[in-house]
């Protein structure tokens, strides 16, 4: 259960720090509703973040699963390690990944779509 509300405390100073806007980017809120369309973008094949997806759903799938490389109760502090690394680096990717799909939606948009007529 310590486990749990570390993580629990971990990710909400990671929100509040997002929606404070403390990187300048695109607030928690435009990353969280871009997350489905950078899904459906993937899947159509029109954007290219499928490697970095799946990465980010593997260590995801790690942080939640209760089977770790090293296991907390024998290792204590060793064992909390491998999960602060996996979370830092998820956070750090879903931060950067969001921020490059809505840079790419916007040059997107801007993209008038035809034929070039020669």
């Amino acid at each position: 259960m310590g486990k749990t509300l570390k993580r629990s405390a971990a990710f909400s100073a990671l929100a509040r720090a997002l929606a404070a806007g403390s990187r300048g980017g695109p607030s928690l809120g435009a990353r969280l509703a871009a997350l489905p369309r950078m899904l459906r973008a993937t899947a159509r094949g029109e954007y290219d973040g499928g490697l970095r997806l799946a990465l980010m759903t593997a260590a995801t799938a790690y942080i939640v699963s209760p089977i770790d490389l090293l296991p907390e109760i024998p290792l204590a502090v060793f064992g909390l390690a491998d999960d602060a690394v996996m979370v830092t680096w998820l956070a750090g990717s879903v931060l950067a990944e969001t921020e490059r799909f809505l840079e790419w939606e916007a040059r997107r948009s801007s993209t008038i779509p035809g034929h070039v007529v020669s």
